[in-house]
C-alpha cells in the first residue's frame, strides 16, 4: 500500500531550512531529528540558497514584505505609547511640583 504524502506548511519548511543554514549542521541530521525525508529537506535548502543568491536584485520576498509591514505597524504603536507616556510624565511632574 502506498504511503500518503505529507504536506508541510511554509513555517515548518522555513524553520527547518533555517536550522540547517544557521547551525551549519548537515541536512541529513536535521531531517532525522525532524522526522522528514533527507531529500525533501535538501531540496528545501537548495531552493532557499537559490532564492538568496538570486535575491540580490533588492526585491523583497512575500514573507519579508509581511514581516516589514508587521514591524512598521508595531513601530507605530510603540511610538504612540511612548508619546502617551511622555505626556503622562510631564503632567505628573507638574502635579508633583505644585
Amino acid at each position: 500500500m502506498a504511503e500518503k504524502r505529507r504536506k508541510f506548511d511554509r513555517e515548518f519548511r522555513e524553520g527547518a531550512v533555517r536550522i540547517v543554514r544557521e547551525t551549519g549542521r548537515p541536512a541529513a541530521e536535521v531531517a532525522r531529528e525532524l522526522g522528514i525525508n533527507e531529500g525533501t529537506l535538501t531540496t528545501w535548502v537548495a531552493r532557499d540558497r537559490a532564492a538568496r543568491d538570486s535575491g540580490g536584485d533588492g526585491k523583497l520576498s512575500e514573507s519579508e514584505r509581511e514581516e516589514l509591514l508587521r514591524l512598521r505597524r508595531e513601530n507605530a504603536e510603540l511610538a504612540m505609547e511612548r508619546d502617551v507616556l511622555k505626556r503622562s510624565v510631564v503632567l505628573w511632574v507638574k502635579e508633583a511640583t505644585k
